[in-house]
């Protein structure tokens, strides 16, 4: 295979500045983006990933019913919960001891359907 051969190359080196400053002015502010990274890297993860769809289908569920669903221990289930809640995915109600789980809006069940609808495109 001829080196460089399946990677993209840049055969001439030519800025385009008007392409350039269309795509600099689309970028958000670094807040933004650090944020959106934050809750892409919580949804990097099967075990989160089953834990959000779980909670899409059934709306509500307890950290005792999750860790069932997800086939780990409670203890596991809290600690991605946590990195769930840090990225603002998933809400929670208390009511007594028992704390329930829901997605924390309609954006996070939009981001469940996307992310599994382009999986589902290369297989």
């Amino acid at each position: 295979m001829p080196s460089g051969a399946g990677r993209a190359v840049c055969e001439v080196y030519e800025v385009h500045p008007e392409r350039v400053e269309v795509a600099r002015a689309a970028l958000p502010k670094e807040e933004v983006l650090q944020e959106a990274t934050l809750l892409l890297k919580a949804l990097s993860d099967p075990t989160r990933m089953r834990l959000l769809l779980a909670l899409k289908a059934a709306g509500e569920l307890c950290v005792c019913d999750l860790a069932l669903l997800a086939g780990v221990s409670v203890s596991a289930v809290s600690h991605q919960l946590r990195r769930l809640r840090q990225a603002r995915l998933v809400a929670f109600r208390r009511e007594g001891k028992q704390v329930y789980y829901r997605l924390a809006d309609a954006h996070v069940a939009r981001l469940l359907e996307l992310a599994l609808e382009h999986a589902e495109e290369n297989t």
